[in-house]
Order: C-alpha cells, then structure tokens, then sequence
C-alpha cells in the first residue's frame, strides 16, 4: 500500500489481465503475444523453442568470467584437517563453483541442491540492473562488516512479486550455478535439485537446456508433510518435487537398495532349493490378435491339462516358456489350482537393487518437520526452519551407480548441512566411503533469531557445529557398535573394526595471494606504473605461504585433499607429484627437488632475486631432467 489512488493505465492492465493473461510476462504486457492471440500475422523474434528471459545473456556472460579468488584453510574450525577428505566452503557459490572447476572437473558422483525456491519472500544473490560490471558486483557480493561477515545488505536482494524481473532474477541466478555444476559432475553422474511449485517450470526447462531433455531422468513427488494447514486459502500443499538429470547417458543403470520391506513380498511355499522367491503374472496384457506369436498352448504339469487364455497372449515367446519349464520356473499354486501359471523370481537372481519409484512417502522419507526436529535435537534449539530430513537426503545418496558405494557428493546451497550429516550417517550404515563437499554463504542470522543469541552469527557457523556435533555422535555409535562386536562369542579378531570419515576440512572463499593485472582505462601513468610493479613481485602483501600452497594446488589442477610434505625449503605434493618452492631457493633445494624427480615445479621468482645464475642453472637443470618448470 503506498496511498495512491489507481491510474487509468493500471486499472486496463488489470482488466487486460484478467481477461487475456497469456499475454503477460512478469507483470508486463508482450505485445507480440497479444497482436498473435487477436490474430494478427506475427513472426516472432527468433521464433523457436526455447527459454529466454530478460538478463540471460549477462548470466551467460557471468558463468563465462573467470575467477582470481582462492580458498584459504581455517584450521581452527575444522576437525581431523590433516587426514578428512570431507570439505565445508565458505563462500558465494557462483566464485566457489568457478574456483573449484580446474581441480574438481568431471570427478563428482553425485550433487543434490536445495535452492531458494523464489517465494517472493525470500532473498539471494542477483544483479540488480543488468548494467552492473564485475567490478560492481564483486564489491557487491565482497561487502563486509567490521568483524569480517558479509552483510545482507551487499549480498542480497529481496525478489518480491512486484519486482518487474521477479522470475528473470531466479533464472539468472540460478543458470551460471547449474552451467558450471555439470561441469563438475562425472560423465555417470547425476544431480538432484529440490524445488516447489514456484519454479518448478521453469527449472525444468532450464535444466532441459543445460542437461539436455534427452538426460531428464525423472520428476520426484516428495511427500513433505502429512497434515493440511487449515491457514491456507485455498489448497495445502503436502508435496514437493525433486527434478532428476544425468550427466550423459553413460549412467544407464540407477537403483536404490533392498530394504526389509521389499524383501518381505519373497517366500518359498514350494521349498525350492534355489532358495525364497516372488511371482509375476504371465499373462500379457496385449489381446491373442495384437500378439498372435504369442499365443500357444501351455500345459500344466500337475493336472496334467492344456491350458489357452481365452484373450489374452502371454508375456514370453514359446521357446523361452519351455526354458521356464525345462527350469522348473513356473509356478502353478501348491496344488496345481491356478488357472494360469504365475514366473518364479528368485531373491537370489536380483543384483542387489532395486528401480526407484517416483512417488516418495513421508513415512520412508521423513518431513520437513523431521528435518527441524533433527537440527533442534542436535544443537539444542531451534536454529533453523525447515532444513531437509536426513532420511530423505539418504535416500538419494544410496541410489547407487557402482558398487563402491564412494564418490564425490556436492551441494553448493548447504543451508546447515544436512548432506554433510546424511553422508556421514549414510557411510556408519553401509560401511560405504563417500566424501562431501558443502558450499554455504556466511549469510548472517538475523540478530533477534536464536541462532544469533546462541551465538551463531552466521548460517555457515550453524552448519559447522551441526558437522561436529552429528560427527561426535555418529563416532560415538560406531565405537559402542565395535564394542558391543567385541564382546560377541564369534566375534573374529581378524575383522577391522568399522570407521567412518567424520571431520571436515573448513576452507574459505578468498582473495588471490598474487596481485591481479587490471586494464588501465585512460591514460593514468601512476595506475599504470603501479601495475608493472606486478612483474617485480606478484604476490600479495597479505599473502601466507600456507594459503599460496592451496591457491596453487586449485590452479594446477590438484584436489584439495592432496598429500602436502614441507620438506627442508619446499613443499611436496602428492609424493612430487609437483614441488613447490615458497619459501627459499638456494643450490642444495634445488638438488635435492631434483633427487625426487617431480613431475612439476612451481617457484616464487622473487626466490631467485639478485642470484640470475641460480635461477638459469635451475631452469637449465630441470629442463635436462625432464621436469616442468615455472615461476611466477
């Protein structure tokens, strides 16, 4: 409400509205639209199928913009930083994504997001005028408070309804992320996305663009909540859908495991020495004349008489049914008093899986309400609304593509890290080795919720101290499960006790430690002599020699649970797999990367400042020993 009484232009928008709404668009009138619904001769611009919206080629344009930012580790805030491979990211995910490329391209099984669904109520990221540079917006997205948190108000804009561009805003806030997050994923992988009605439209079509329609897999119903709001004006809404894509049509075969329930339909009233088993019909339900080459006689070998469908044909060739005989895999009742025969199934024949449905009850994946009960028992209050319940984060990370049950699983909206505890608790159930990689924004808490009097000053600490504390509790199980193993009579001393990965590496999204080159516009010759300082010495008056050690590992290409050694003046990488020299370059290091025969060797060049010889006789050196060499 702002006080002003309707204009004459507002009140035929709203009645143009009413009566023709497919020419709308984000509230404005497409007037190619309405001349084409009056019947007018129209070409579209571009006509196609496809879909655009306004800003898309800016977002194109933003995925395609690389980033100079790094991630430094906190180790204060991490646990069991030296030998976990699970890692939490601080950072905008956009930069994370873009830094996480080179080093994490086409390694990751799995993704599941859980994005903001555009309700009109909430906030993210987007540009607010498709003019912004990517200066602007890097100062926008870089704003901090004096502690060092980024601030709501540089970081987020709310998307009402009213916003001209409400749906334009999510779709260019969403494309780069999931543009970049393919790239990420294995050519087996597959991502999960989790969304409401809101979006749900235009998601699909999105992901038709960046997957391919061709790699759509499925559209899951997950059943949220079990009771109605009777708040609501018109329907409750009780579900949820979760789209499904693959990567390339390398993942042929998605299965979920057995579970008791499943197994449960299997039985041997025969007592069949192939052990318990269930039935199918044999009867097809396509008609005698639609599938005359399966229509035939069968005999039933109890009552000794011939058998026809008086319809229907049956499901199988004649030469498979008599293999179904000759292996006694039909089933006639006890006593031979079923009409038709019925297809033995053996629980033994089955691989170990099962095709997943489509339909996702709360009782097998818990609700929404389960999520914040979860949460609130862990932390001991009530932190967060709604995050997703493990049970149903379990249940998409156990659909497996291997055997191993291991891989990468990533989620770039982290929120407070269910995936992380789902993961965990997922590999203490199956022995499995899978690792995460959560991405969250240290978006502050609202300084009146009970997260930020809890001290909890941001969503990102919230995740961390879920981390620990599901890890402390799941360590604790697996301990009085090993012990209780050990006090068993046939327990085998020779059997390795059960051990899951429950620390997690904290990094966070970070300027680079090496000085940036910048085009001068003008003719500024101070500007322009402060950048050729850049050729005397890149790096960073903040720079520390830990956080150049990760900075270089991304940037070669290295994953961030590489094996790093600090030797004598240099650090070792993945058993010299590549050596870096930060620290010092004299003869004898030299000599002695030398003796370890690496593959690669980064250097500092200030290192060699007023010593040129040492750095030619080194270049020389490595050259004649067939190693990479490259300062900076």
């Amino acid at each position: 409400m702002d006080g002003k009484s309707l204009t004459p232009k507002e009140i035929k928008l709203k009645q143009l509205q009413e009566l023709m709404p497919e020419v709308f668009s984000e509230g404005k009138v497409d007037f190619e639209r309405l001349k084409a619904t009056l019947g007018e001769d129209i070409n579209f611009n571009n006509e196609r199928y496809v879909l655009n919206w306004a800003g898309k080629s800016d977002a194109f344009r933003a995925l395609q913009t690389p980033s100079a930012k790094t991630l430094v580790p906190a180790k204060d805030e991490s646990v069991d930083f030296d030998s976990t491979e699970n890692l939490f990211i601080e950072g905008e995910n956009l930069e994370v994504l873009k830094v996480l490329q080179k080093s994490y391209f086409g390694k990751v099984k799995m993704i599941y997001i859980d994005p903001p669904y555009n309700t009109g109520n909430d906030s993210f990221i987007y540009p607010d005028k498709f003019s912004e540079t990517k200066d602007e917006y890097q100062r926008r997205v870089g704003d901090k408070d004096e502690e060092g948190f980024m601030t709501k108000e540089g970081m987020f804009r709310k998307n009402s309804r009213e916003n001209g561009q409400y749906h334009s805003n999510w779709l260019n806030m969403m494309y780069p992320r999931l543009f970049l997050a393919k790239n990420l994923l294995r050519q087996d992988g597959v991502i999960f996305v989790s969304i409401d009605d809101h979006e749900v439209h235009n998601l699909r079509l999105m992901m038709n663009e960046i997957f391919g329609e061709e790699n759509f897999l499925v559209s899951i119903v997950w059943e949220k909540r079990f009771t109605r709001s009777n708040n609501a004006r018109s329907f409750t809404t009780l579900t949820e859908s979760i789209l499904v894509y693959r990567k390339s049509p390398l993942l042929t075969d998605i299965k979920e495991p057995r579970n008791d329930k499943s197994d449960s339909i299997y039985s041997n009233p025969d007592n069949d020495s192939r052990g318990i088993w269930t039935s199918v019909s044999y009867v097809n339900p396509a008609t005698k004349e639609q599938r005359p080459n399966l229509s035939y006689p069968l005999m039933n070998p109890i009552s000794g008489k011939e058998i026809t469908h008086p319809t229907n044909a049956w499901k199988y060739e004649k030469s498979v049914y008599e293999s179904h005989v000759k292996e006694n895999k039909l089933y006639w009742g006890k006593n031979g008093e079923n009409t038709y025969p019925r297809l033995k199934k053996f629980l033994s024949e089955m691989d170990g899986g099962m095709v997943p449905v489509d339909l996702w009850k709360h009782a097998e994946t818990g609700t929404t309400d389960q999520g914040s009960k979860e949460l609130e028992n862990l932390l001991g209050g009530k932190f967060f609304d709604f995050p997703k319940p493990i049970s149903l984060l379990k249940r998409i990370f156990s659909i497996i593509t291997d055997n191993q049950n291991s891989g990468i699983f990533l989620d770039f909206f982290s929120g407070t890290a269910p995936t992380a505890h789902a993961v965990m608790d997922l590999n203490k159930e199956d022995g499995g080795n899978r690792k995460y990689i959560c991405v969250q924004l240290p978006e502050e808490s609202d300084e009146k919720s009970e997260a930020f009097k809890a001290g909890y000053k941001t969503i990102a600490d919230i995740a961390k101290e879920r981390i620990r504390r599901a890890g402390k509790k799941i360590t604790e199980e697996i301990q009085s499960e090993n012990e209780k193993k050990k006090g068993e009579l046939d327990f085998d001393k020779s059997n390795k006790e059960k051990q899951v990965d429950t620390g997690f590496k904290v990094l966070k999204l970070a300027e680079s430690n090496f000085k940036q080159w910048q085009q001068i516009e003008g003719k500024d010759a101070k500007a322009l002599e402060e950048q050729m300082k850049l050729f005397v010495d890149p790096v960073s008056e903040k720079a520390t020699t830990e956080n150049m050690v990760y900075e270089l590992l991304l940037k070669s290409g290295k994953d961030l649970n590489s094996e790093i050694k600090h030797k004598d003046g240099y650090y070792s990488i993945n058993n010299n797999e590549m050596v870096l020299m930060l620290e010092k370059a004299t003869q004898d290091i030299v000599d002695a990367i030398l003796k370890e025969k690496p593959q690669k060797v980064i250097a500092l060049d200030r290192l060699f400042k007023g010593n040129d010889q040492l750095k030619t006789n080194t270049a020389l050196q490595m050259k004649d020993a067939g190693v990479e060499f490259k300062t900076i």
